[in-house]
């Protein structure tokens, strides 16, 4: 195969699910060489119909449909089929051909955690990723920030992304960003991000703020926990999370909470699931019952002071039990979707508080992968365009011994936050960059790209 022109790099994604088409549409955006390979050749033709990529019809771990897909020349080997021993085995397959970075998308999570029987490593897999595991530790950033509307992780959990939502109470209406926000805070979290409709800008300190305007800062939990006191008051204020569905996303996030000062109750329709997640948390409290119903609403104690996320396998139950929960009174609701397209359209007609993807959430946790050596992670939010890039500074990076002020970054970005020598700070102008340094930096969608001689240094 002959790559196209102004290509940067040659992808192959087994499996043309949503979690393939959604990282095809993504790496194809990025100028990569994308082929996709899947047995369903309709899915293949959706693909096709929607972008500029070569598709290959055959098993994805099939030596002879890996080499028709040129695998001997790619660059990155993505499986995502449903199927984990077929992803493992395709990049088992790109190993022997020489493909540089290959990752597998494994659910089973003895496969995962290995043993003296299996490495994954061994097998040719640089990084598992589980989609809903990935997404559960959204779930529970997100449950712990309430009032905001989307939280992601920087700097290792060091430092937290969120976006929220200005409302009508807000200190925030028609002051500028060095008028809103007392020292303390100003010192600790940073704007990033401000989307009015349609329009994204990164804010200033003369910056001013509208209602319904979406706005994003970086800093750590508790600043951001204070700001949104501040910012928001009038949200949220959580004792209890309800979580429908025992499945694997909704009781990893229930695992995760119960390291939280919530309580957190979980409920699972088939009893047998409901049995065995009873024994795999230590204090969430697990139900046997139907979540569609008001009645379970009334046993789990749904009130105002309870946050109801929906994670079973069907989207449209998932909307129906938020809309259930937030008639028996819940004041924040989440619904697990696994569509990644419902997202903007849900969020556009308020029917919940939030939605969530798992295969998102997984696409975070590969492009921190494929950034490289240098970038230490990408970081997506699933309602604001662009990307929040994390780099360690090595001793010959050119940034090193410069001010923020004079790296000439593009328009489009701004520096979020550092962490230098266990210690978050949050740059100004007049901030000299060391060798060791870890810094953030958000950039709109187009700049990223022009940050990337820099970034991959």
């Amino acid at each position: 195969m002959v790559r196209p022109p102004n290509c940067l790099m040659r992808a192959i994604i087994v499996g043309a699910g949503s979690a393939g088409r959604e990282l095809a549409a993504r790496l194809y955006a990025e100028r990569f060489d994308v082929v996709l390979i899947d047995s369903n050749e309709d899915a293949l033709n959706v693909v096709q119909g929607e972008m500029d990529v070569q598709t290959v019809v055959g098993h994805g771990a099939s030596p002879s449909v890996l080499r028709q897909a040129g695998v001997t020349g790619a660059d990155l080997l993505v499986a995502v089929t449903d199927n984990d021993e077929v992803n493992i085995l395709a990049c088992a397959c790109g190993r022997a051909a020489g493909v540089r970075h290959r990752v597998a998308r494994v659910s089973r999570m003895d496969f995962r955690e290995g043993s003296d029987l299996l490495r994954l490593e061994d097998l040719g897999v640089d990084l598992a990723v589980n989609s809903k595991a990935e997404c559960a530790i959204e779930l529970a950033y997100l449950l712990q920030l309430p009032g905001a509307e989307e939280v992601v992780d920087l700097l290792q959990g060091r430092v937290l992304a969120m976006g929220f939502k200005v409302s009508a109470d807000s200190p925030l209406l028609r002051r500028t960003v060095r008028e809103c926000l007392p020292p303390e805070l100003a010192g600790a979290v940073r704007f990033i991000a401000c989307r009015r409709g349609e329009e994204v800008q990164i804010p200033y300190g003369e910056s001013t703020f509208m209602v319904g305007d979406d706005l994003y800062a970086v800093g750590p939990r508790a600043a951001l926990l204070d700001l949104l006191n501040v910012v928001y008051p009038d949200r949220p204020h959580l004792r209890k999370v309800v979580i429908a569905g025992g499945g694997t996303l909704g009781l990893a996030a229930a695992r995760q909470l119960e390291a939280s000062d919530l309580d957190v109750a979980l409920i699972e329709s088939d009893e047998e699931t409901a049995n065995a997640c009873s024994a795999a948390v230590n204090r969430a409290l697990v139900l046997h019952g139907d979540a569609m119903t008001m009645e379970m609403m009334d046993s789990a104690g749904v009130d105002e002071r309870t946050a109801f996320v929906a994670t079973t396998g069907s989207d449209e139950n998932n909307i129906i039990m938020c809309l259930l929960a937030q008639k028996a009174g819940a004041s924040f609701t989440i619904g697990s979707v696994s569509k990644p397209g419902y997202v903007p359209i849900i969020n556009s007609l308020s029917l919940l508080d939030r939605a969530v993807s798992p295969h998102l959430s997984m696409m975070n946790a590969i492009l921190h992968f494929m950034r490289g050596r240098s970038v230490r992670a990408a970081t997506l939010f699933q309602t604001l365009p662009g990307e929040l890039l994390e780099l360690e500074l090595g001793a010959e990076h050119p940034w090193v011994g410069r001010s923020v002020r004079s790296l000439s970054l593009p328009k489009g970005t701004i520096l979020a936050t550092m962490q230098r020598e266990g210690d978050v700070i949050v740059p100004t102008g007049d901030t000299r960059l060391a060798a060791g340094d870890r810094v953030a930096v958000f950039a709109l969608p187009g700049a990223a790209r022009k940050l990337g001689a820099v970034f991959n240094r």
